[in-house]
């Protein structure tokens, strides 16, 4: 039945994934490094960079979530040197043996990382990772739609919105918003609160409208949709589009994430991988990814150049505030069983969506 279901789980997830590609530099011949992303994540001008300073190609695809990352690399269903997920798949990766351990010699912008990312949970003996990007997850709705202003969780549950609420399209997201309004933690073994968790989702699917990742941006921007939840630096390329929009840091607090670098044990460039990674760790890259995203670098230096073009406004959607953090919680990889679980319930909750 395991067999089955994991699957079923990499079927589902592959017939879902958006994959988009492109090569930095000009032919399709000498040294390349193959770089997988996430969507909207990096400044495509830092590629031809690259491969103007280093003469090396970067081949370049972006992934929706983790999970389907992780079932791409299960199967070898794609060519990767970099590969930039977050904090929990990395735990997870690291306890498969699925990366290579990094030569720091090679990665001399490490000690620009911000202390504070540089020892964390996922890698705790800074053998595996370099931070990239940090953030933490809010609700964007429509104040055109929906006059009062939305503070909690709830709002996804609720019916008065019926038909025009968005939800996460990946498990850990999904089930870690119901968690919290339940009052739970996102990283709970506790498999009562899980399935009282999923209770609630199954619940929400009759009044959602759809399942989304990249998506949200289209359907939040144009109007078709009031209200969903998403990585909050991100609201500010949205808001730009429809300034109707806001961002609301739910009062049960939220999900604080860290997308960090790491070199796949598939990678057949590890040294252009090294170098690549430490490209993306420079200062003035940083910043221009940053510019381009607005999810804050891990390179101290330039979030702190950034931080000071920002209105207040703007640095509270960029810079987790102190108030909002002290609520959040790091994702965690979870034990087998747990894990094993959120799969079954996740297929369960989405076949009849």
């Amino acid at each position: 039945m395991k067999k089955i279901i994991t699957l079923i789980i990499i079927i589902s997830i592959l017939s879902a994934v958006f994959l988009t590609s492109c090569g930095a530099g000009s032919g399709s011949t000498g040294e390349v490094v193959h770089v997988h992303n996430w969507g909207y994540f990096i400044d495509r001008e830092v590629l031809d960079m690259f491969y103007d300073e280093y003469g090396i190609r970067v081949v370049y695809s972006e992934f929706e979530s983790n999970e389907t990352l992780y079932a791409l690399l299960r199967i070898g269903g794609i060519a990767a040197d970099v590969i930039i997920p977050s904090d929990y798949l990395i735990a997870r990766l690291i306890e498969e043996d699925m990366l290579f351990e990094l030569n720091f010699d090679n990665i001399p912008n490490y000690q620009l990382i911000d202390e504070r990312f540089r020892n964390l949970a996922f890698d705790p003996e800074k053998r595996f990772s370099v931070a990239y990007k940090v953030g933490s997850v809010g609700l964007i709705y429509n104040s055109a739609k929906i006059s009062d202003e939305i503070t909690s969780w709830s709002a996804l549950f609720d019916p008065q919105f019926a038909g025009n609420i968005l939800m996460f399209d990946n498990q850990r997201d999904a089930f870690a918003i119901a968690l919290k309004y339940l009052g739970y933690s996102i990283n709970t073994t506790n498999e009562d609160e899980i399935m009282e968790a999923f209770d609630l989702l199954v619940a929400q699917r009759e009044i959602l409208q759809a399942y989304v990742m990249d998506q949200i941006f289209d359907r939040l921007e144009s109007g078709e949709a009031w209200i969903g939840p998403y990585y909050a630096p991100d609201f500010l390329t949205m808001q730009a589009n429809n300034p109707d929009l806001r961002l609301a840091r739910p009062v049960e607090g939220a999900n604080f994430f860290v997308d960090a670098m790491v070199i796949p044990n598939v990678a057949e460039n590890r040294e252009n991988a090294e170098l690549f990674i430490n490209f993306m760790s420079r200062t003035d890259i940083a910043l221009m990814n940053m510019s381009f995203s607005y999810y804050a670098s891990a390179n101290a230096e330039a979030a702190a150049i950034f931080a000071e073009d920002l209105t207040p406004d703007e640095r509270d959607v960029v810079f987790t505030p102190d108030d909002v953090y002290a609520k959040s919680e790091v994702f965690l990889h979870l034990p087998e069983h747990i894990l094993e679980l959120y799969d079954r319930l996740w297929i369960e909750l989405k076949a009849t969506s």
